[in-house]
This record gives structure tokens, sequence and C-alpha cells, in this order.
């Protein structure tokens, strides 16, 4: 398991920790892995779920630190979305 996917669920477990977020997302680290999130859980999984984020290491690595917005990396096409789209608006605020 690599120490990026580590990194990430620490730090995404820590902002799920804090929000109502009910839904279940998908982060794919493009050549590291996924994480899911559903049930208030974070894991190292590859699952079916209502929405995929899928980006670079660095790119999720700017969302979390607070210094690039997942609408900005969509807009620019740092990160593409596939599933609700609503839903992956919700995440802003959960990720920011």
């Amino acid at each position: 398991m690599s120490d990026i996917l580590k990194k990430a669920q620490e730090q995404l477990s820590t902002k799920f920790a804090d929000s109502d977020f009910d839904n279940s997302v998908k982060f794919v680290i493009n050549g590291e892995g996924a994480l899911s999130y559903s049930n208030g859980e974070v894991t190292i999984a590859d699952e079916d779920t209502d929405v995929t984020l899928t980006a670079d290491a660095d790119v999720f690595e700017d969302i979390l630190a607070g210094d690039l917005d997942g609408a900005s990396a969509f807009m620019s096409g740092k990160m593409q979305i596939d599933g609700d789209m609503g839903l992956a608006m919700q995440l802003g605020q959960v990720l920011s």
C-alpha cells in the first residue's frame, strides 16, 4: 500500500469526521489506487460509489491542503468527475 494512499486516507478521514456528508464517494489517484468513503469510513478500496473523482496525487494533495478548489481543478481539466455532479459540488464544503 502506498504512502500517498495512507496519507490521503488520514486526511480524508479527518475532513469527513466533521461533515454531514452521507453519500458515497471514490477518490482515484492516478498511478496509486483508490480510496472510498461510505458509511462514515474512508477505506483504501475501489468500490462502487455515487460519485468518483479522478486526479493525479499532486492535485488531490493541493485540494486537501486548501491550495486548490475542487471546482477549479475540474474546470481546468485537472480532475475528472463521474457520477452525481450535485454530490461532487457538496464535497467542496467537506474538502475545504
